[in-house]
């Protein structure tokens, strides 16, 4: 009588349970356009975001992350430098900051030396001996180094001129390509010849020009940004893509095959688990046991306090405190084993309908390939417009003096603008190392001071694209796996193309609802991104409430999805808003709370299980392969032909986790969906002939088994 009484006052506190109803049968046909306001709200920000990417293509030039240029500002490896793909600095010595002004002056964003572009980097030393300043300059320089523009067998200039000019290099010495830039290859500077300390412009030691040079190297690699180091990488992928989709094609079957066996198999995997947890448990309550025995005659007034925990391990009382901790969680296991055990059975009797569900309705297993796909144009238009809007602005020419040292050139400081096509160095006549040189991309107009607001709107509005089409994907799903439950007799009654029916119904009223719920989600994933900018910038400080906001907004996070999860599945069934089907949803929830919990956490007992088996087993193989422990026969692989083994290891395991969260997604929303129906059912109907269950008899069974009372239930599974 008082558990009765209790039930009842705690359907008051969380809502009156649903009432029966002859018409209702399955997810509302008749349905009206949900949340209009915030389905508004969204498409103005996307045709925002729309007009936010047209802008930063029409001003953007990815060319500038991608090609390195020369001192005119030409791109190299496009164009008329096409054969010329490598950047070639003449004075690497000025790139070093610490030791020049100039570099400094121009905020080290480019070299105060000439840079040119050259088919290959040059792989030996060389040094202007000053002998050579008698001889021609076509005897003395290499043409494929110098200015294009210089030709040397005709030229009136003499070596000096040259020289000082910088329009051919003095000296340089072995280098090797880095993304796109000749840096001088830091294993050949203790093999700098002796010579090069004689040589005029260089220091007057040659560990000081070893030095020099390794400073400017670093403030080169430090000063631009371009293409990623990646060049092995993608040759890698190149080499090993058919094997990679090989180990992703194995992760899509072995999970399609751990869903299939889980109607056979899940009470026993489901018990098989349970009892591992409280067998493990029973071995450490017997090894803390065995340690404090084995430490009995130490205590901790023998340690005292040290920063050296291993030494507490050492000490009778921390292995009583586990022994304890351990006791106390193995008996709540076993109790609520023993007083949830029927609740357990009606979990896995859930689990195997989905399994029915699933397998009667098949293409739900490649919807999430539409997700997918989705989120991938999602990725990929962020990143492209992220990418135009961070190379968007025009070049800017400074006036650089190549050499101070030479005339009246110490007064050029770099911060006069020049044009590089109509730039006369007789202008400066008494400089005659006067050159204009690229620097930097324009910041000052109107759009590129806004550089900033627009890539966070660029953020912003990805994260709350990529969360609605998540929520498009659950509630399609919801309305499938709703239509499959509510049919009376399955699967005669099951509607055609139910998953096509809940995505039509999904777009056509309730995108407004769907971007209500996730905009509260993007709110939070925006909170918790600005934490962790800040905990970064003031990591040093260690502070405790920085952690404990993370902690809290991380939580919050994770239990808005849940309730957007079971909003979507309401919305599906009944078509209310955002707000009501929460509402309505937590109330269900909360009216059965325990079977909620046990059947969360065996649902994700079984899917941790199936990831693990999927993503460890997968990645386990991908190993042995990549790294050469399973060889093929033939030449039609070799593990030694790849740079990086480790890239397409990780390439599969990624995408084999993604694979498998993809199957399982879908199978997780199917239990939840089912779950909520099958509490719906449960307050509806009471298995009479005229409130007959919509259940299935496997359902039924087991219902009656728990509630010790027979109930009927019309037609077939």
């Amino acid at each position: 009588m008082g558990k009765k009484q209790d039930e009842e006052n705690l359907d008051s506190k969380y809502g009156d349970p649903a009432q029966f109803d002859p018409t209702f049968k399955g997810p509302i046909h008749n349905r009206g356009c949900t949340d209009i306001i915030c389905c508004i709200l969204f498409l103005v920000v996307i045709l925002g975001y729309i007009a936010v990417g047209i802008l930063a293509w029409l001003f953007g030039d990815p060319r500038h992350v991608l090609y390195p240029r020369n001192s005119t500002g030409a791109y190299c490896g496009i164009g008329p430098n096409e054969n010329r793909p490598h950047l070639f600095y003449f004075d690497v010595l000025k790139c070093a900051m610490s030791i020049n002004a100039m570099a400094q002056a121009l905020n080290g964003f480019q070299c105060p030396t000439t840079q040119v572009c050259v088919e290959r980097c040059p792989s030996d030393f060389y040094a202007l001996n000053p002998t050579a300043y008698f001889l021609k300059p076509e005897n003395v320089f290499n043409a494929s180094l110098c200015v294009p523009s210089l030709d040397l067998a005709n030229t009136e200039l003499n070596v000096k001129d040259i020289v000082d000019k910088e329009l051919c290099p003095f000296f340089y010495m072995p280098t090797t390509s880095v993304l796109g830039r000749c840096l001088p290859d830091i294993t050949a500077l203790g093999r700098i010849p002796s010579y090069f300390s004689d040589v005029p412009g260089l220091p007057s030691s040659v560990n000081e020009t070893a030095s020099s040079i390794l400073n400017g190297t670093g403030d080169i690699v430090n000063g631009f940004s371009a293409r990623d180091i990646g060049v092995r990488i993608f040759e890698d992928f190149a080499s090993s893509w058919p094997w990679i989709l090989v180990g992703l094609l194995i992760a899509m079957m072995v999970s399609l095959l751990f869903l299939l066996l889980l109607r056979f198999t899940a009470p026993i995997m489901v018990w098989v688990l349970i009892i591992g947890v409280l067998v493990a448990g029973a071995y450490g309550i017997w090894h803390c046991y065995w340690e404090y025995d084995n430490f009995k005659h130490i205590t901790i007034s023998d340690v005292g306090f040290t920063t050296n925990f291993k030494t507490y391990l050492e000490v009778q009382e921390t292995w009583l405190a586990f022994l304890i901790i351990i006791s106390v969680v193995e008996g709540i296991l076993l109790l609520t084993l023993i007083f949830l055990r029927n609740r357990i059975r009606i979990a896995i009797a859930l689990i195997q309908e989905s399994n029915k569900a699933i397998c009667h309705m098949m293409s739900s297993l490649l919807y999430p390939l539409v997700t997918f796909v989705l989120l991938l144009v999602c990725v990929a238009y962020w990143s492209t417009t992220a990418l135009y809007l961070a190379t968007s602005g025009d070049p800017v020419y400074k006036v650089v003096a190549l050499n101070s040292s030479l005339g009246d050139c110490g007064s050029i400081n770099g911060t006069v603008n020049c044009d590089p096509e109509n730039f006369s160095p007789t202008d400066y006549p008494d400089c005659p190392s006067v050159s204009c040189i690229f620097i930097k991309y324009n910041e000052e107009g109107l759009f590129q001071r806004n550089l900033f607001n627009l890539q966070i709107f660029n953020a912003v509005a990805f994260l709350w694209c990529a969360n609605f089409v998540i929520a498009l994907g659950q509630c399609t799903m919801a309305g499938a796996f709703a239509s499959y439950y509510w049919a009376f007799n399955k699967p005669d009654d099951i509607p055609m193309f139910p998953l096509c029916g809940g995505f039509i119904r999904s777009l056509r009223y309730h995108v407004g609802s769907l971007a209500f719920g996730s905009l509260i989600l993007t709110l939070v994933q925006i909170i918790r991104i600005i934490l962790e900018y800040i905990e970064k910038r003031t990591r040093s400080s260690h502070n405790p409430i920085m952690r404990c906001l993370k902690c809290c907004f991380w939580c919050l996070e994770k239990c808005i999805k849940f309730l957007n999860r079971n909003a979507y599945i309401m919305i599906a069934i009944y078509g209310k808003n955002f707000c009501v089907s929460a509402k309505n949803a937590y109330m269900l929830l909360m009216r059965n709370i325990i079977r909620v919990v046990v059947l969360d956490k065996v649902t994700d007992l079984l899917l941790f299980f199936g990831k693990l088996l999927v993503v460890g087993g997968v990645g386990v193989l991908s190993f042995f392969f990549f790294s050469g422990r399973i060889l093929l026969p033939g030449s039609t692989f070799r593990s030694e032909t790849l740079n990086y083994y480790w890239m397409p290891i990780i390439t599969v395991v990624f995408g084999s986790y993604l694979i498998a969260h993809g199957f399982f997604s879908v199978y997780n929303m199917c239990v939840d969906t089912l779950f909520l129906c099958f509490l719906e059912d449960l307050e509806r109907n009471d298995g009479s002939l005229e409130k007959p269950y919509f259940m299935s008899k496997n359902l039924m069974k087991i219902l009656n088994k728990s509630n010790k009372a027979p109930k009927q239930r019309r037609g077939k599974d």
